[in-house]
């Protein structure tokens, strides 16, 4: 079995195929001791990246706790929906940060007072074993749940990288899949090629035409000139 990866920046798309789920993939693709930042879903293997600048994806973090309410009983709601509130408040408050409707020292105060009521909740005595488990989750993770609202640059969710797979896997779901590294090789350096040039508002069929048509000679001179 083959893991489908995506990693998205500003300005490029890179899609990875790997026998492996582990941290041995960011690893290849980041460095292990990668500095920069990282936004995504809580998967453990991020976790490694002790240098990174973390955020955890508040919509992964929502949906779970919005589907522990759906079964939860109105007391054992209490703690879920407290959670939900807070990270929607986050939401609104990066809103308005963008919007400019509030000003740096509003913007540390609120960011302050959410600080508190997410160490409330941490500090909660939960008798429910799968609110447990989310409350084990955002202590863990404590100081990568609000990250955003110190770096405006960061996304508070993992939006881009999700809307990046969905196409690469509903091809992967037409065509069967890879039957060979070559061929997984092959849709590894189109789909990130593919989705790159989208990014750049590029013709991709033109820059993939010019590119072949271009002598190797040039291509290595132009590489070196940029």
């Amino acid at each position: 079995m083959q893991w489908m990866w995506v990693f998205v920046t500003h300005l490029a798309t890179l899609y990875v195929i790997r026998p492996s789920r582990g941290q041995d993939v960011p690893a290849e693709v980041l460095g292990a001791n990668y500095e920069g930042r990282m936004i995504h879903d809580g998967w453990s293997p991020y976790d490694a990246f002790k240098k990174a600048i973390h955020q955890q994806c508040l919509r992964h973090l929502l949906h779970r706790a919005e589907e522990l309410l759906e079964q939860a009983s109105w007391w054992v709601g209490r703690f879920l929906r407290q959670a939900i509130e807070l990270l929607q408040d986050a939401l609104a408050l990066r809103d308005r940060r963008d919007a400019g409707t509030i000003s740096e020292h509003g913007l540390a105060v609120a960011r302050g007072r959410l600080e508190k009521r997410l160490d409330r909740l941490l500090a909660w005595n939960l008798s429910n074993p799968a609110n447990r488990r989310f409350q084990a989750h955002l202590a863990k993770h404590r100081d990568e749940i609000l990250t955003f609202l110190y770096h405006p640059d960061i996304e508070a969710t993992n939006w881009p990288a999700e809307q990046a797979i969905r196409p690469a896997v509903v091809n992967r779901k037409v065509f069967g899949g890879n039957r060979t590294v070559v061929g997984a090789h092959a849709q590894e350096v189109l789909a990130s090629l593919f989705a790159t040039c989208v990014q750049w508002k590029q013709d991709t069929l033109a820059f993939l035409s010019n590119l072949i048509c271009t002598p190797a000679s040039e291509r290595m001179s132009a590489a070196i000139d940029t």
